[in-house]
């Protein structure tokens, strides 16, 4: 198939592109031209006009503004290219012959914090802040439109990783690396992932399989606790695993006075880091008919692990 890529030379479709390259065309689309072999062709947003769109087959759309927990960028950035440029590509991939358009939603379009057990498909839509109220946006944009005979899936990832990222994973990791206790082990929180190339297995496989059209939630199978990926992390780094089980009314008064004080760590924080993020990937293994992916959680963790550790070594 012939296959654009918007955002491809980002962490996501750095992976992504390598996996599919094999069986397909690829074409780029992205701010500023790489050094790249996996792409045929490559396109800036000023040629959004000019591009082969009758002779495109998918077009993958993960150009975003990814969430800034610093909150260093203004709402403004997160809409204009969260919503209005998904809006536009969305608008030219539907004027055109191509069949098939992916768009990297997020979790946190749908759910800041999951109530009950698990996020599925049917949670009533209640993001919160600028980068998950621009994705909701997107994806309400799409779903008012009249799709016809073409194959539309919006994807919720949940966190991703794999080597090369460098998100939360990566600065947890730098953490436990320098020996420094974990003082949150009381709180058995489970949170879910996903591995780049369970990712990249999911979309070839909806890409050829052409499931139903939808909204689908992406995440790995099984979800994984706090603790144990403090003791994963320590395995790689070759530390002993230094998990403090502190009393919980006790941390949770410090992070109350962290908050009347404006301290780093907070109420908020403690929550963010404590609270259980379970994600359901039931509807999208029975759209395209499997019971488990290819690489479980914690093979998957120790693979980008230890590519942390191979960097910290450099």
């Amino acid at each position: 198939m012939n296959i654009l890529i918007t955002g491809a030379y980002g962490f996501i479709g750095t992976n992504l592109s390598d996996y599919l390259r094999e069986h397909h065309t690829l074409l780029a689309l992205d701010v500023l031209k790489q050094e790249s072999d996996v792409y045929s062709h490559y396109y800036s947003w000023n040629d959004l006009n000019i591009l082969p769109w009758d002779n495109l087959d998918v077009v993958i759309h993960l150009a975003g503004k990814a969430h800034d927990i610093k909150n260093k960028n203004g709402d403004h950035i997160y809409f204009d290219i969260n919503t209005d440029l998904t809006k536009k590509t969305f608008d030219y991939f539907l004027q055109s012959k191509a069949k098939q358009f992916i768009f990297f939603s997020s979790v946190k379009a749908v759910a800041d914090i999951v109530e009950g057990d698990c996020l599925t498909e049917d949670a009533a839509p209640k993001p919160i802040g600028a980068y998950g109220e621009s994705k909701r946006k997107a994806e309400e944009y799409m779903q008012s439109k009249k799709w016809n005979e073409k194959n539309v899936y919006i994807f919720r990832p949940c966190m991703i990783h794999g080597p090369g990222n460098k998100g939360n994973l990566n600065l947890l990791y730098r953490l436990v690396n320098t020996g420094l206790p974990y003082p949150l082990g009381s709180f058995e929180n489970k949170r879910s992932f996903l591995n780049i190339q369970n990712l990249s297995y999911i979309v070839e496989q909806f890409i050829t399989q052409k499931p139903e059209s939808g909204i689908y939630h992406l995440a790995d199978d099984k979800p994984i606790s706090t603790n144990k990926l403090i003791e994963l992390i320590a395995k790689t780094a070759n530390k002993k695993a230094r998990i403090w089980k502190i009393n919980r009314s006790f941390i949770t008064a410090m992070a109350k006075i962290g908050t009347f004080c404006k301290l780093p760590f907070n109420a908020q924080q403690l929550q963010k880091l404590t609270e259980n993020y379970v994600v359901s990937n039931r509807k999208m293994k029975s759209a395209i008919g499997i019971e488990q992916l290819p690489i479980n959680v914690e093979d998957g963790l120790l693979h980008t692990l230890n590519s942390f550790q191979n960097t910290t070594k450099q």
